[in-house]
């Protein structure tokens, strides 16, 4: 008879922790700062780096709560989120999360969680581009694994109407009021052609354009993203891509929204009053946006997790000894 003892070491699996503010601040002080300086220098290289980023945080946070299993490569066992119908030829700048991840090792080795890190850069991607500024909760895990299918299933398609993106929302306790000033990430950034093909040519199957487009803005549309376009070819989402402001309202307003998911917040008279008040008041269009980010940086996954080295993989874990 013998007896099988299993040691698995330098690997601690526990639910996450409450999350507050400051939570680095004796173990890793500089490590916003850390985070800040690098997105600066990626914004300077390429603005639309930030608005990628920023994203990270929705695609993230609404798979399994904000885990950074987003973040993870294809493995022989497991399929990663980036290959997701939502993320393929979308989702892109995963190198600025290496980027700042490497610093953060550097400076406080196994402290910062690559979920930290999403939550810290979206926010600055945010303020660094015109927008508002706010202090961020942390303190999560980075999950063990990732699906594939959970990011298939769950994230919305550019073809989404208001209902869906409600019902969607609703699942995770982000009232009417989250999802138009959350939306509002599309200040910021660039979309497909591929994203809005079925706008321009084939409306819910009517082999026409989408009646809520204005004529000028279709005509505009019409050009960049011909039948024959090369579909990875990209268009502003509104009117100012590289400054975070209340311009995307005013463009739904007029008509002028790039996405249909977009359009149809201005077209559905359940939130078409939140679009006509972020359109006049950027005030209230910021302070709800900081609302929404809080309330979806809270969702969290109740699975084991760790503090990753490297972002794109789980930290090896060791053989397990066995004694006799």
């Amino acid at each position: 008879m013998f007896m099988l003892l299993i040691f698995i070491i330098n690997t601690v699996l526990v639910a996450s922790a409450d999350l507050k503010p400051g939570y680095y601040s004796k173990t890793c002080p500089q490590a916003e700062t850390i985070v800040r300086d690098v997105m600066k220098k990626s914004l300077l290289k390429e603005p639309r780096s930030v608005a990628s980023i920023m994203r990270f945080q929705f695609h993230d946070c609404f798979v399994n709560g904000c885990d950074g299993s987003l973040l993870l490569d294809d493995t022989p066992t497991v399929l990663g989120e980036k290959l997701a119908l939502s993320n393929i030829n979308s989702l892109r700048s995963f190198e600025v999360v290496d980027e700042i991840k490497e610093a953060l090792e550097k400076a406080c080795p196994g402290i910062v969680s690559c979920a930290d890190i999403i939550i810290m850069a979206s926010r600055d991607a945010v303020a660094l581009t015109g927008g508002p500024d706010w202090q961020v909760k942390l303190g999560r895990l980075d999950s063990l694994s990732a699906s594939q299918q959970n990011s298939s299933d769950i994230m919305p398609s550019p073809r989404s109407n208001a209902t869906t993106l409600i019902n969607l929302f609703q699942k995770y306790n982000l009232d009417v009021k989250d999802l138009v000033a959350l939306s509002g990430s599309h200040s910021i950034g660039k979309a497909r052609c591929f994203s809005i093909m079925f706008r321009l040519y084939n409306q819910s199957g009517s082999g026409k354009p989408d009646p809520a487009l204005d004529p000028d803005f279709r005509a505009e549309l019409d050009k960049l993203c011909p039948l024959d376009v090369d579909q990875n070819k990209t268009g502003n989402l509104d009117a100012t891509p590289v400054i975070f402001d209340n311009q995307y309202f005013k463009d739904l307003v007029g008509g002028k929204g790039f996405l249909n998911s977009d359009q149809t917040l201005f077209t559905f008279p359940q939130t078409q009053g939140l679009v006509r008040l972020y359109s006049i008041d950027q005030n209230e269009f910021f302070k709800a946006f900081v609302e929404g980010m809080v309330k979806l940086g809270d969702l969290q996954s109740d699975q084991p997790g760790e503090i990753r080295k490297n972002c794109r993989v789980v930290n090896p874990r060791p053989a397990p000894h066995v004694l006799y």
